[in-house]
């Protein structure tokens, strides 16, 4: 889709507010585009790269129509990175390559699906949740994979560890107040939460297979959300933190404190 003002390809245009045209990055803002809009008076539309697929529901919320779509990139994206953030994750948990996992292990698919499950699952319904919360609030909210991140989660999970940012949820539209940016943004740390506990419960309660993946799910989502929550931009918790930080401290507190006591 190409920018109404300067005829840039944007993959994901800002829609702006008030005219309700199509925009590049630069000139998203209405004084950076010269809008002709009426700036007392805020409409919504979403973007015209966004097409539904098959399957999609609808709902609404904050007063505007909010559909919670997918467009075929998205579900591109969502496929993608969940899949490498898997494979990264399978590669470190069997050594890197002081592991010897480039050159293969036997347990190598098994210990994939756990990841894929385990720890996929936890990452694409986070960025979901801000999607979804973001959509009620009649924004338009759509995942985009980074390349760059999901190459730097590979490449370091051959040392035994794993730096991953294999892609974010991007919100289309402006005026958000705090209130729902820290709303929004204290989703996806949520859900964590409640993924985390559900694989505490699988772990207990199962064996073999099930258990492994409760067993790393638990963890690996518990440290999610914490790292989340932690107060730095871009971050969830820089803005729950501006938002309200007395809630900030009631839930980043005890989750600081159960990812010291579980990992040290």
């Amino acid at each position: 889709m190409k920018c109404d003002f300067c005829g840039k390809e944007e993959d994901l245009p800002f829609t702006c507010n008030y005219c309700g045209g199509t925009y590049c990055a630069e000139h998203r803002l209405p004084e950076s585009h010269a809008c002709r809009g009426d700036l007392s008076r805020r409409i919504y539309t979403s973007p015209a790269t966004s097409r539904s697929w098959e399957g999609s529901v609808s709902g609404t919320g904050g007063g505007h129509t909010s559909p919670y779509l997918f467009s075929q990139k998205e579900v591109r994206d969502i496929i993608i990175a969940w899949a490498a953030l898997a494979l990264a994750f399978t590669i470190a948990y069997s050594g890197g390559i002081v592991g010897g996992s480039l050159v293969g292990i036997g347990g190598f698919p098994e210990l994939f699906f756990i990841s894929f499950v385990a720890v996929g699952s936890g990452f694409v319904l986070h960025e979901l949740m801000h999607k979804f919360t973001a959509e009620r609030f009649g924004y338009w909210a759509e995942f985009r994979m980074w390349v760059t991140g999901i190459l730097l989660a590979l490449i370091t999970s051959t040392l035994g560890f794993i730096f991953a940012a294999p892609g974010a949820t991007y919100i289309s539209g402006y005026n958000v107040t705090d209130r729902q940016n820290g709303i929004i943004s204290i989703a996806g740390p949520a859900t964590n939460v409640v993924i985390a506990f559900i694989f505490l419960f699988v772990e207990l309660v199962s064996g073999g297979l099930v258990h492994d993946i409760g067993a790393i799910g638990f963890p690996v989502n518990l440290f999610l959300a914490t790292f989340n929550m932690l107060p730095i931009m871009p971050l969830d918790g820089a803005k729950v933190f501006r938002w309200n930080k007395g809630l900030w401290v009631a839930v980043f507190a005890p989750l600081l404190l159960a990812v010291v006591v579980l990992f040290f």
